[in-house]
């Protein structure tokens, strides 16, 4: 028989370590967010090269820290059906299915900067 007690800390300890994982990351983004919006405003003109690299450099950040965050949202997701799943197969393969988005996400953060590399060189800047 299982012990409610374990099985509740567990869930606590990975929805309160999820938590502080986001609020990191969201603290991240949001230290940024005020200056992110006047470079952007600055450079409607892209005229010099140093403003469109600000521009690129904010829309990487942004975007790393975006799938970042879902990614470890879904992480959460799953674990925690996987917590609750109590053995039931369709809830384990819901929490597997979340574990893949959440290996997605961070692959595509991972890869985003590349992205946004192409995107400057092709805009030319």
């Amino acid at each position: 028989m299982r012990k409610p007690r374990r099985h509740v800390v567990r869930v606590l300890l990975v929805v309160g370590i999820a938590a502080a994982i986001i609020a990191v990351l969201v603290a991240a983004a949001l230290a940024d967010g005020g200056n992110a919006t006047a470079v952007i405003h600055a450079a409607a003109p892209p005229t010099r090269p140093d403003q469109l690299d600000q521009v690129f450099t904010n829309l990487r950040n942004w975007i790393v820290g975006l799938l970042a965050t879902l990614a470890t949202l879904m992480f959460t997701i799953g674990g925690l059906r996987y917590l609750v799943a109590g053995g039931d197969p369709g809830e384990v393969q819901k929490a597997k299915v979340a574990f893949k988005a959440a290996a997605l996400g961070y692959a595509l953060a991972v890869l985003a900067p590349l992205f946004v590399n192409v995107l400057k060189h092709i805009v030319g800047g």
